[in-house]
């Protein structure tokens, strides 16, 4: 259980280079932004948080419980990136810590980047321009192609997915997608009932799904030898999704024309440092250092987006989109103190809130009450005069995981 007053000054900290603009929304709620390029280790991590009240991260910083429990004045996370895989998400649900991401931001940026790996692959672009750096002329079009009529397979048809297939199909390829959920498909993609259907009918295959920990090793030998003869491969997505090693046999054997990878199993912290992979020195093989997402255009959207749902929840108590608490946005109004209790999801909670309240003779102004999984959280609106001890009260209920007074 948690109690806090926003009375003091606030912090936040923002590591790996996070557009500047975030720090501007942060500052425009009155927040101490403190800034660093790199990514910090667990234990650089924890002695950095101390009296932090915010923290902004992207892929390379890992955030495990022994972090959470070092930094008892964190209140929100925020991931500037897609995934959240990094983030112990029930460690911070049950501290009270928010979570937000960047779902949508980058979208476009890492379409645009498959489109143009798909060309080079297919026009085998890299292999020219090797060959020009190393002085040898080879004008020919053995082994190149145009895209359109070619048979592109998605795996994963989400946000990127799905904008992926409408620019494909508007650049003549056939789409085909496979998904676990059931999606609908855009223009005349094709749903394949299964993987196995999708590998044996496309030129290209190309991954775009989540780091849940179950899609961990999901394209392995078995995979690659279900493609069809002279296929392409892409990995925008995760890179512990795939086998490399495999990946690199089956392009060395002649069985792939080639690959496009953008995401390893193990990355370096920081620019400048050593890369190694399986994949290093092959013909056709385009390699990118995780640069899915990285333009200046979506860099600067996710500054702004995931700032403003941390300057938000700070400010207002509002979680929308929020990855791990309920979704709430309750419209302020004058007059009035704000506080947001996150709890225990179980019954006669908000009964209790409200008892306590009459009971103190505190007027309720406005009220919203949301429930996700084991947490349940209330944002309350009450007239300016109340007793002093009343926040106190409801911090020492059973079920309280955080209470913030607001205003």
């Amino acid at each position: 259980m948690t109690s806090v007053s926003q009375q003091g000054a606030i912090r936040a900290l923002l590591l790996e280079n996070v557009h500047p603009d975030a720090v501007s929304v942060l500052e425009t709620g009155g927040v101490q932004v403190e800034t660093t390029k790199g990514a910090l280790d667990p234990a650089e991590l924890a002695e950095r948080l101390d009296g932090v009240h915010l923290l902004g991260i992207r892929s390379k910083t890992d955030i495990g419980a022994a972090t959470f429990a070092a930094a008892p004045d964190l209140l929100a996370v925020g991931a500037f990136c897609i995934g959240t895989n990094q983030i112990d998400l029930p460690a911070a649900s049950e501290r009270g810590i928010a979570v937000f991401n960047s779902p949508f931001s980058n979208t476009r940026s890492v379409v645009e980047l498959a489109i143009a790996e798909i060309i080079s692959l297919t026009r085998r672009l890299t292999d020219k321009s090797s060959d020009l750096h190393a002085g040898v002329w080879d004008k020919s079009a053995d082994g190149a192609h145009e895209i359109r009529g070619r048979r592109l397979g998605i795996v994963g048809y989400g946000n990127i997915g799905a904008q992926l297939s409408v620019l494909a199909e508007a650049l003549g390829m056939s789409v085909s997608f496979f998904d676990t959920a059931d999606k609908l498909a855009l223009g005349n993609a094709r749903r394949c009932a299964s993987l196995d259907e999708l590998l044996s009918s496309s030129d290209i295959v190309t991954l775009h799904v989540d780091g849940r920990p179950g899609n961990a090793d999901m394209f392995g030998e078995d995979q690659f030898a279900r493609m069809c003869q002279g296929a392409l491969f892409l990995n925008l997505s995760r890179g512990f999704l795939v086998d490399h090693g495999a990946l690199r046999a089956h392009i060395e054997s002649g069985h792939l024309a080639g690959a496009a990878v953008d995401v390893f199993p193990l990355e370096p912290k920081a620019r400048g440092e050593e890369f190694s992979s399986d994949l290093r020195g092959l013909r056709n093989v385009i390699l990118t250092p995780h640069i899915g997402g990285s333009t200046e255009e979506a860099q600067q959207d996710i500054g702004r987006y995931v700032a403003t749902k941390l300057r938000d929840y700070l400010v207002d108590g509002t979680t929308m989109m929020s990855v791990n608490l309920p979704h709430l946005q309750l419209p302020s109004r004058p007059s009035t103190h704000r506080i947001v209790h996150l709890h225990q999801n179980v019954p006669g909670v908000l009964a209790s809130i409200n008892g306590l309240l009459a009971d103190n003779k505190v007027n309720i102004e406005g009220q919203l009450l949301g429930t996700r999984g084991d947490l349940g959280y209330v944002i309350t609106d009450v007239a300016v005069d109340y007793p002093t001890g009343v926040p106190d009260k409801l911090a020492a209920m059973a079920e309280t995981v955080r209470l913030r007074v607001l205003s």
